[in-house]
């Protein structure tokens, strides 16, 4: 049998989700292992989770990916598989990424809206909390996942234990701050390349969409030159995510999600992200876990943000040799940080 006919007997035959919600719970017993996916009816469509776990009873991580357009379920199990000792782990596949893509293909002139994205990690928190008999959920995000990640804990606050944001969106006048971190770099470091390329665009805000791209791949070269790298297995795809299927959804919905993010003339979602604007006072203790050496969200930029916000609890942990993308040191501080702190809190 093909990769690809398992998968399709693999999506059959999972218990769907969308049905225990509304009858039986999803954990047989409440300390029982759980190993759940399906697509979940919320907000209008269906939508892309996972629920993986050793004990119903530990509390429940519910990720926020990044992207827009990047989910973590084809990857969850290799980077994040030992934390299921201690948590409940639930991966969504955001409207516009991933399976969820796939199920719900959007016209071109579809647009996605952070209201729109809110209102959707609303309704899979509550069908999670619902599914497992739980009160209120830890929430993690990174990245895009962040400013989404606060949206929705800002809608309905009292769904959340405790927010642990990474790699964290500020606001989209910060790009102007990141723009020149990675000139300066290319400067100090004589790329000239970069340096033309970066000079070209000049400062942002930016109408080319090709902008943000093109500032990416100079910051990742320049980051992974002080920074530990992330084991080669991490991005070994899951053998249920290999398909051609799955495969030819993640890279379509990853390059709509990137276009509805930056906007054909720079007028995107994130160009209209302003988390402070949406007040500094937040329900729940807070946590940022943030590499030292990121150029997209620099730790000057969070750590602004953080030292501003009002919150029952607040820390700030900064990882050193550790860029925008997910490393060793940066996953191991985030399970030291859940383990240590944030899983004290989360009692129903």
């Amino acid at each position: 049998m093909s990769r690809l006919s398992l998968l399709f007997k693999a999506i059959l035959l999972s218990t769907p989700l969308v049905a225990q919600a509304a009858g039986a719970p999803a954990c047989a017993t409440p300390t029982s292992a759980i190993s759940k996916e399906g697509y979940v009816k919320a907000n209008g469509i269906e939508q892309w989770v996972t629920i993986k776990g050793s004990n119903c009873a530990n509390p429940v991580i519910v990720f926020v990916h990044g992207g827009p357009g990047n989910p973590n379920t084809p990857y969850a199990d290799g980077v994040y598989g030992g934390w299921a000792r201690d948590f409940t782990l639930v991966q969504w596949d955001q409207r516009g990424a991933g399976r969820t893509w796939g199920r719900n293909r959007p016209g071109e002139d579809v647009p996605l809206t952070m209201e729109q994205l809110t209102a959707d990690g609303i309704a899979v928190v509550e069908h999670v909390t619902a599914a497992l008999g739980k009160r209120k959920v830890i929430l993690m995000g990174s990245s895009w996942g962040s400013a989404l990640g606060v949206h929705m804990l800002k809608a309905r606050p009292g769904l959340f234990h405790a927010w642990v944001g990474t790699a964290h969106l500020v606001s989209h006048a910060d790009l102007k701050g990141a723009w020149e971190a990675t000139l300066a770099r290319a400067q100090a470091l004589g790329d000239k390349d970069n340096v033309a390329r970066l000079e070209a665009m000049a400062s942002p805000p930016w109408t080319n969409p090709r902008h943000f791209g093109v500032m990416r791949r100079a910051m990742r070269k320049y980051e992974s030159a002080v920074t530990d790298p992330a084991p080669k297995s991490w991005w070994v795809r899951a053998p249920a995510y290999s398909g051609a299927r799955d495969l030819a959804d993640y890279e379509a919905g990853e390059e709509y999600s990137f276009i509805e993010f930056v906007g054909m003339k720079g007028d995107g979602i994130g160009s209209r992200i302003d988390l402070p604007a949406l007040g500094i006072n937040f329900d729940m203790p807070v946590f940022m876990v943030q590499g030292s050496e990121d150029l997209l969200t620099r730790p000057e930029a969070t750590r602004a943000y953080f030292d501003r916000i009002e919150a029952p609890l607040k820390e700030y942990v900064l990882v050193p040799r550790t860029g925008h993308d997910p490393n060793q040191p940066m996953v191991e501080a985030q399970f030291r940080l859940l383990k240590e702190r944030v899983a004290p809190l989360a009692r129903d």
